[in-house]
């Protein structure tokens, strides 16, 4: 089941928004760097419930996809990993009274890294999915949804409706859950109505999908609506996110090798920069929907 997968928050609102936003594009934009993380006080409580072994370390080690603005992605001098995960994963690591190390790597290979003990914990816009959980447990921390990014001006007036979508060529980054469910699920709807399948096209990184799409490749891209809409901003007008109803909303999380002992610690953290304001103070430096966020409950 999936509800014993996820160690739960303190009470939550969560609201979906309608617009979002998303990682770089390949055409020379430079991405709005914030300052530094804001300073965080250690959360005795989360820190009093780390690991001793990782106490002792002093370290946690975050991967990420730096390919993924606003959430992760290379500040200007391409080696700093900055974005919204990037100060975030600080914040948790400083709640619990420890440092943090981002570590880059390909989207696709973050959970079975977790797996097999390379990373502490993943941190790169997660999708909390059934199947995710059956190998990684989460501590939620957004909702979103599925954008479609589009030439602008939408010339071939596609949508999420998938009949809009048959036949055309439709970029997603391998191992999201574009790639391995939306697309499938819309492609199916295609040719169970007698039209054409979605022509699929998956790309290592999300900079590669958008660069399909902005050189006319492919008619459009599916992400992260957050990542959508900021990508599309900074692509001097290449794309844009098509406006209405996102698909298949869905909570995004935190994610830690099953049964890992950092679980508690991290879900305390994570409580404690929702209440403080931490957690809002870093979303609104890089412009993310206030629909998308977790607030305390009453």
């Amino acid at each position: 089941m999936r509800t014993p997968k996820r160690l739960a928050l303190m009470p939550i609102l969560l609201l979906l928004g309608v617009t979002g936003c998303s990682s770089p594009v390949t055409t020379g934009e430079a991405a709005q760097t914030p300052a530094s993380t804001p300073v965080v006080k250690v959360n005795e409580k989360a820190a009093a419930l780390v690991p001793a072994a990782v106490k002792s370390k002093g370290t946690l080690v975050f991967a990420m996809d730096a390919s993924y603005a606003p959430f992760e992605f290379f500040d200007t001098d391409n080696t700093t990993i900055t974005g919204f995960d990037a100060n975030f994963s600080d914040a948790v690591a400083a709640a619990m009274g420890l440092k943090s190390q981002k570590v880059n790597t390909n989207f696709a290979a973050i959970l079975p890294g977790l797996q097999a003990g390379k990373y502490d914990i993943g941190n790169s816009n997660f999708t909390i999915t059934p199947e995710r959980e059956k190998t990684v447990d989460f501590v939620p921390f957004m909702k979103s949804g599925s954008g479609l990014g589009v030439k602008k001006g939408n010339p071939e007036n596609l949508s999420m409706d998938f009949a809009s979508l048959c036949g055309h060529h439709v970029a997603a980054q391998t191992g999201t859950v574009q790639a391995l469910t939306d697309l499938p699920e819309l492609t199916a709807k295609c040719v169970s109505a007698g039209k054409p399948a979605i022509d699929v096209q998956l790309f290592a990184t999300q900079n590669d999908a958008n660069l399909a799409l902005s050189s006319g490749r492919v008619d459009a891209l599916m992400a992260d609506s957050v990542g959508v809409a900021y990508q599309g901003e900074q692509s001097n007008g290449a794309f844009e996110l098509v406006s209405g109803p996102l698909y298949k909303p869905s909570e995004l999380g935190i994610a830690l090798p099953k049964g890992s002992p950092l679980i508690p610690a991290v879900t305390e953290a994570v409580n404690g920069l929702i209440k403080d304001g931490t957690y809002a103070a870093i979303a609104k430096t890089w412009k993310l929907p206030v629909e998308t966020l977790m607030t305390p409950g009453a």
